[in-house]
């Protein structure tokens, strides 16, 4: 099957249709509610197709097997009540009845009664789950067709029906199982077991198979954010896996002796650059003192303690210490140097109230 064009599809639905917009809102809700962890999205991959298999097979099931299993039971039961009402109609005598209640015990499962005439009871609230009492209700009513009542929630393992005939009521008790498919649920109660025992299984090799994922982000995170890299990090897990921590542990030294080649080149330079200024102090000793020559010195000092500073982060020892300053003194050497670079200013300093 072909996949539609874009474009055709775009004109058909529209750049701003109602489709196009509801579909758009969809996917971004969707897009907000879903996990964002590898581990999580993995999960539901796994879990999600199982659950809704389950489901449509749970539902199928209970709509087809476990819903015309209890019909056919029923039915039968039904017709075995019906047979005894017709059997107790055309008894003639008390050794008829007692023959009847024996064909009933004996032959249909069924514990027959005859009570004396009168109204039927109150009709029962129905079950919640009401297909054994919907499906028995139908069948006999189709069977028997007599006035009925029926009880299949007082007595839990039985189920209890009362014909009203016209002379007597009849009374009849059968085990609940007889019109009712009472086992369907262990083959629900498997399918559970078992996909929780895969799922269980299942989530643990995934557990397994996605922490050196994991553990190669943190290592490359830690990288990228200047901390080193956990000492036990080292390639695991899959053959992609391994190569993608394979190819980081190599980009991570390839890095690192690029970084220490330049710090070295930069030292060697700012080495040389330390015995220019150092000629620059000796030259300026030698020359008589004056304003001009004490702002050389000045500025000679100054590369001098920069070119150290830099020397020491070249080294790796360059953490500067948090140290308390005089803002005053500071002010008054950009003042200084401003004078003497032909810009003076105006500094106006007052002690805080």
């Amino acid at each position: 099957m072909l996949a539609p064009n874009p474009e055709s599809w775009r004109k058909l639905v529209g750049e701003n249709s109602w489709p196009r917009i509801a579909l758009a809102r969809l996917l971004r809700a969707f897009g907000e509610l879903a996990p964002k962890g590898l581990y999580a999205r993995a999960l539901i991959i796994i879990i999600a197709p199982i659950v809704l298999l389950e489901s449509v097979v749970a539902f199928t099931f209970m709509e087809r097997h476990w819903s015309q299993v209890t019909r056919r039971l029923s039915e039968g039961m039904a017709r075995d009540m019906a047979a005894l009402v017709d059997m107790y109609e055309s008894s003639t005598g008390k050794d008829d009845i007692a023959q009847l209640i024996d064909i009933g015990q004996n032959r249909f499962g069924l514990s027959v009664a005859v009570l004396p005439s009168g109204n039927l009871p109150t009709p029962q609230p129905k079950p919640f789950f009401d297909l054994l009492d919907r499906a028995l209700s139908d069948e006999i009513r189709a069977q028997v067709k007599r006035p009925f009542w029926i009880d299949t929630v007082g007595q839990s393992r039985h189920v209890e029906i009362r014909v009203k005939l016209d002379q007597a009521i009849l009374r009849f008790v059968a085990p609940r199982g007889q019109a009712y498919a009472s086992n369907s649920h262990i083959f629900l109660i498997w399918m559970v077991g078992t996909s929780v025992v895969l799922l269980t299984v299942a989530i643990l090799f995934l557990r397994n198979q996605i922490r050196p994922v994991l553990r190669l982000a943190e290592a490359a995170d830690a990288f990228g954010k200047g901390r080193p890299v956990p000492p036990d990090f080292r390639p695991r897990g899959a053959r992609e896996v391994r190569q993608a921590a394979q190819a980081f542990l190599e980009m991570r030294e390839r890095i690192r002796h690029h970084v220490e080649q330049r710090t070295t080149m930069l030292a060697g330079v700012s080495h040389d650059l330390r015995t220019v200024l150092t000629r620059f102090k000796l030259e300026l000793a030698l020359l008589r003192e004056s304003p001009e020559i004490q702002a050389l010195k000045n500025d000679v000092n100054e590369m001098q303690h920069m070119l150290e500073d830099y020397l020491a982060f070249a080294k790796g020892d360059g953490g500067e210490e948090v140290a308390p300053a005089n803002v005053g003194e500071l002010l008054g050497e950009v003042q200084e140097e401003t004078e003497y670079l032909g810009t003076p200013i105006e500094l106006r300093m007052r002690q805080p109230k």
